[in-house]
């Protein structure tokens, strides 16, 4: 069988980013930015994993916590020894949050294989809780490292 029809050399054919997109998501229930603002206010870690230039460009979520995406696993794992203060359970609530919500997808999927069984992700991202017209900093800000 061709690569075009489901074989490679006898193995599956890889899947491309929106199939992994849609399987990654189907394990898990992703928030809306009302959704995400009310679990923050109940003690949801807020995680910002948009790069320098964009929170540069945009401003970040005031009490968002700002961990770039190569070091999230790393921050967020509560036996790890280079986590942030926050991280202190398996059980905690965070909501990944990137630029429009895709790659905040794919780190879920990456911290769900830690034990982060309460991580989800903020559906349409940072652009879309600054659309639905909650807090935002002027860009430029300081963030919460």
């Amino acid at each position: 069988m061709s690569a075009e029809h489901g074989d490679v050399g006898g193995r599956p054919e890889p899947s491309g980013i929106d199939e992994l997109l849609e399987r990654v998501r189907a394990g898990y229930r992703r928030i809306t930015p009302p959704q995400a603002a009310a679990a923050a206010a109940e003690g949801a870690l807020l995680v910002d994993i948009r790069y320098a230039a964009l929170r540069a460009r945009d401003g970040h979520i005031p009490g968002a916590c700002v961990v770039e995406r190569n070091e999230l696993e790393w921050r967020l794992d509560p036996r790890g020894s280079h986590r942030l203060p926050e991280a202190v359970s398996h059980g905690l609530r965070i909501v990944v949050i990137c630029d429009e919500g895709y790659a905040s997808s794919l780190a879920v999927a990456s911290l769900r294989q830690l034990g982060l069984h309460r991580a989800t992700d903020l559906i349409g991202g940072f652009q879309a809780w600054r659309a639905a017209g909650l807090p935002v900093t002027a860009p430029g800000s300081p963030t919460r490292a």
